[in-house]
């Protein structure tokens, strides 16, 4: 995965996850609905952020939280309730039916084989407990007015993403995904982003997309797949929009739940 990651983990990255993690954290702990006393797993923690607010949603829970990243981890703030584990979401270290709950937000996008990390999550899970997970399909982003430099960069940057391992359009494949790693139960659904100039979230959000940005230009560059003049003029188009008062953004997050 390391070597898939399309975002790095340089400062400036760590507080743009910090941010997502602001803007998208309730609504998605909302649809994990923790019980009282679950043992549950996150895969693929990152900064730990999402681990500390899913262990606090409910009495007794634990949570356990695995990285690959080091320096994610050694970023991540102590929370009560959170351990973490240094380890590979492709061969998770627990044995089975370990979990009354297992999620991954934000990392199938990331890994050289999604089918097989969701049949180590549905392995680590006790039967009857419940695997949960966020994705990406980049393409469900719009805005308005439109930002035909930003379209031509994200367009570069889903390409580049593939050109590593990656896929930023896996949202689409969920329920695909989750009936080839062995579960029937699946339910399907969206968490939406709509923003708009005046709203709370606009600014944050068109900025979170400017950092998707930037966290991949050296690769962009480096590829040959933009040129510098191509990829400033997208960051401008955004930075234009933040400011215009007619300017408004619509995305989707693809979410999956399955009983184990």
């Amino acid at each position: 995965m390391s070597d898939i990651y399309i975002h790095g983990t340089e400062p400036s990255e760590q507080e743009r996850l910090a941010g997502l993690n602001r803007m998208t954290n309730a609504a998605f702990v909302e649809f994990l609905r923790v019980a009282p006393g679950w043992r549950v797993l996150e895969v693929g923690s990152g900064l730990g952020i999402l681990a500390a607010q899913v262990a606090a949603a409910a009495t007794g829970v634990d949570v356990v939280g695995v990285e690959l990243s080091a320096a994610q981890i050694a970023a991540a703030a102590p929370a009560a309730g959170v351990t973490f584990n240094q380890g590979d979401a492709h061969s998770l270290d627990f044995p089975d039916a370990s979990f009354d709950l297992v999620y991954a937000r934000y990392l199938l996008e990331h890994v050289a084989d999604p089918e097989r990390v969701l049949r180590e999550m549905r392995r680590v899970t006790k039967p009857g407990g419940r695997v949960a997970v966020c994705e990406n399909d980049v393409s469900l982003l719009r805005f308005d007015p439109p930002c035909p430099a930003f379209d031509h960069a994200w367009e570069v940057f889903t390409r580049f993403q593939a050109m590593l391992g990656g896929d930023g359009l896996i949202g689409r494949r969920l329920y695909r995904l989750f009936r080839a790693a062995g579960f029937t139960d699946v339910e399907l659904s969206v968490q939406p982003e709509v923003h708009w100039h005046g709203s709370p979230g606009f600014a944050a959000w068109v900025q979170n997309i400017i950092g998707n940005l930037e966290s991949a230009r050296i690769g962009m560059l480096g590829a040959g797949l933009i040129s510098e003049g191509a990829f400033m003029g997208a960051v401008g188009e955004l930075e234009q929009l933040k400011a215009d008062s007619g300017g408004s953004g619509v995305f989707v997050w693809n979410r999956a739940k399955a009983v184990r």
